[in-house]
């Protein structure tokens, strides 16, 4: 499941459809340690046809609730000042990948030697 300080915060944000999906699409992901939508369609426990599973992770994930800055930037925000006292050095990756003729940008806060994505664009 999520952590309490996701799960509030995300409470606050989405409906509580948005937030089941959520939830959901989370735990089938650590579990089966897949991101391709059609490996997360098949066992999403919606009564509906595959073909139609699959549609409806699409239309999810392009949910306009789901952006970074409205989403992911209050939680990374909240998670920075939870543990990062006032003083304290906070680190910051900077990484470039290129995949076939796809570049993808990202930029990370190091806490406790993880690296947390702060933000990314391809």
């Amino acid at each position: 499941m999520l952590p309490e300080l996701y799960r509030s915060h995300l409470k606050n944000k989405l409906n509580p459809r948005l937030l089941i999906t959520i939830e959901v699409l989370v735990w089938l992901i650590q579990v089966h340690k897949q991101v391709r939508i059609e490996r997360l369609a098949a066992p999403f426990p919606l009564p509906i046809r595959f073909e139609s599973r699959r549609h409806h992770l699409q239309r999810f994930l392009q949910t306009p609730q789901l952006s970074v800055v409205l989403l992911w930037f209050p939680i990374i925000q909240a998670v920075i000042k939870l543990k990062i006292k006032p003083g304290k050095r906070l680190y910051l990756a900077i990484d470039r990948t290129q995949w076939k003729d796809k570049n993808l940008f990202m930029v990370a806060a190091i806490l406790e030697k993880r690296a947390f994505p702060i933000y990314w664009q391809f």
